[in-house]
């Protein structure tokens, strides 16, 4: 595993938009997974791990998460800024080595041999939206989508609950606590190690300067939910307008993804293969083995 960042501007100015990169450099097929809402890159760890034997796979920290910059401008934490900063990283993971010297010769057979790089997109709830809204622009890159227990309606009771805990994260004494804490309120993602919640925990928690533990991401991004109203997001218009083949999977116990909007997402726009995990809520983790396999066979295919 490798990291590193890109450059991205904000009406607040620059920020550094961190990833994780996973496999080899010059593969030609390359596989971006998004997390969610609150969380960051290296919830996908395992799924990478697996995938970067046959591909190459990049995990974005989105801005005010993870090791991402947080925004200055706290109305920056919207869609169009997610999309402006995934544009700016797939120029960068899509292009081949520039050419130089000795690369001149391996470059110049790079592109004659493979051409363009194939993007693979992976997708967890807001990682998942992303994604669709990128699939669905003229000309997308986007070769084959993951929407990872989300879907174009988003009702307005799961967003309700969101908001009773996102920017509210507790200061508490130890790590086991926040362990605790993280274990609580991602009760939906379904049954995991305790080894699996220790990873969760060391990457989506942080410790502060003052010895306190909390949560590894900007305060600030919950400040929609409490900016008025909260109603249903319907974003079928750009799901009609996705062509890429696409995979969704849904956990059994979902409130975000109900059966009903899977129903009539499989008569509409890329009309996707379906998997449901049982005992599961929102969201699978994409960490045990029969997860990672249906990802890793849809992506091959």
């Amino acid at each position: 595993m490798r990291s590193d960042t890109v450059l991205c501007l904000s009406t607040g100015g620059f920020h550094r938009m961190h990833y994780t990169d996973w496999g080899d450099p010059l593969a030609k097929r390359v596989v971006v997974c998004v997390h969610g809402l609150t969380r960051n890159c290296r919830d996908f760890d395992a799924l990478a791990a697996v995938l970067a034997e046959e591909a190459r796979v990049v995990c974005p920290d989105v801005v005010g998460r993870g090791q991402s910059d947080w925004l200055a401008l706290k109305d920056g934490y919207n869609y169009p800024q997610y999309l402006s900063d995934m544009a700016v990283l797939l120029a960068r993971v899509l292009a081949w080595p520039p050419a130089g010297r000795w690369l001149d010769r391996l470059h110049a057979f790079l592109r004659h041999r493979y051409g363009s790089r194939e993007l693979l997109w992976v997708g967890t709830s807001m990682g998942g939206l992303i994604g669709m809204l990128l699939a669905a622009q003229p000309h997308s890159p986007i070769r084959r989508l993951v929407m990872n227990d989300v879907g174009p309606l988003i009702p307005r009771q799961a967003l309700e609950r969101i908001g009773l805990y996102v920017g509210k994260f507790p200061h508490t004494q130890t790590f086991d606590e926040i362990k605790a804490y993280v274990k609580e309120v991602s009760r939906p993602f379904g049954p995991l190690t305790d080894e699996q919640w220790t990873h969760l925990t060391r990457h989506n928690a942080k410790q502060f300067d003052d010895g306190t533990w909390g949560m590894n991401y900007d305060p600030g991004i919950a400040d929609v939910f409490r900016a008025g109203v909260l109603k249903d997001v319907d974003l079928w218009p750009y799901y009609d307008r996705v062509q890429c083949p696409t995979l969704v999977i849904r956990g059994a116990e979902s409130d975000l993804l109900s059966a009903k909007t899977v129903a009539e997402m499989r008569t509409r726009g890329p009309r996707p293969q379906v998997v449901e995990f049982a005992g599961v809520g929102h969201a699978p983790m994409l960490m045990s083995a029969d997860q990672i396999a249906i990802v890793r066979d849809f992506l091959r295919a």
